[in-house]
């Protein structure tokens, strides 16, 4: 029905709040403060810390953000990002695609004491169908994988011979499933921390290579619904899972931005 551009990390902004407001000109309504590497000014969560969650201009950027009604996204940060731009942030903010980490403990996952943050905020953690951020089982299977393959990289010299290590690994050990059944669990449990104004769904499809059982493409969203319906969601309870929070958040943060301008200029603040 309708689609927001937004930038996948705080880089595409090259640490300029000018390049940020041009950016909402041309038509950007969310940025994701990171991506899988940490920003002059954030840290990512699969990277090693540095700024200790966001630098003084971190927070400025998130302020400016405001200032546009641009969504401050906090997948992809760190607890310490997420938890200093809950604190900064005056508009609701969004996880566009992040799950929890009670449910399966890495690190692009959200904590409980995160969620708990939400009502407060006012914003919407949106649940993720990556298998290994929604199955402890799959993301057990790929960390061991991912050993396995620094370890075929030092000991195998020619790409073919790690390929073949690599498909005799695989058939020895299968890959775990993670199913609707798993996605949904998710929600429940940010239901139940955050409250069901504070849920939403963010697939991600287009970061990986196949959705859980249940849920291989947009096709199964109607069977997600059909899932919460049989847990137990009220059709209010359902509209706001599948897009009316989100909505919600949209709103209330070009209400911020509004009230912002009519304070203040656009910032003409550098890192330093």
């Amino acid at each position: 029905v309708a689609s927001l551009i937004g930038m996948e990390g705080g880089h595409s902004i090259d640490t300029s709040l000018q390049t940020l407001r041009m950016m909402h000109r041309l038509g950007a309504r969310y940025l994701t403060l990171t991506h899988s590497a940490n920003v002059p000014w954030a840290d990512s969560a699969t990277d090693e810390p540095v700024h200790g969650g966001l630098s003084p201009f971190g927070e400025m950027v998130v302020r400016e953000m405001n200032y546009l009604g641009m969504l401050v996204d906090l997948s992809h940060v760190s607890a310490d990002t997420m938890r200093d731009a809950l604190r900064v942030s005056d508009a609701p903010v969004i996880f566009s695609h992040s799950s929890a980490r009670a449910l399966c403990n890495v690190r692009r996952n959200v904590p409980d004491d995160v969620l708990a943050m939400m009502p407060k905020n006012g914003g919407v953690v949106m649940v993720t169908f990556v298998p290994s951020f929604v199955s402890q089982a799959v993301a057990d299977w790929e960390a061991q994988l991912e050993t396995r393959r620094e370890q075929w990289r030092a000991d195998i010299p020619d790409e073919a011979g790690r390929k073949a290590a690599e498909a005799s690994w695989r058939t020895a050990h299968p890959e775990p499933k993670a199913t609707l059944a798993t996605v949904a669990d998710h929600i429940d449990h940010v239901r139940k921390i955050a409250g069901t104004d504070h849920v939403g769904i963010g697939g991600d499809f287009d970061g990986i290579d196949h959705g859980p059982d249940g849920l291989e493409n947009v096709s199964k969203y109607p069977d997600l619904v059909a899932e919460l319906v049989r847990r137990g969601y009220s059709d209010e309870d359902v509209k706001k899972v599948i897009g009316l929070n989100t909505i919600r958040v949209l709103r209330q943060a070009e209400r911020v931005a509004a009230r912002i301008q009519a304070q203040r200029a656009p910032s003409v603040a550098t890192i330093r």
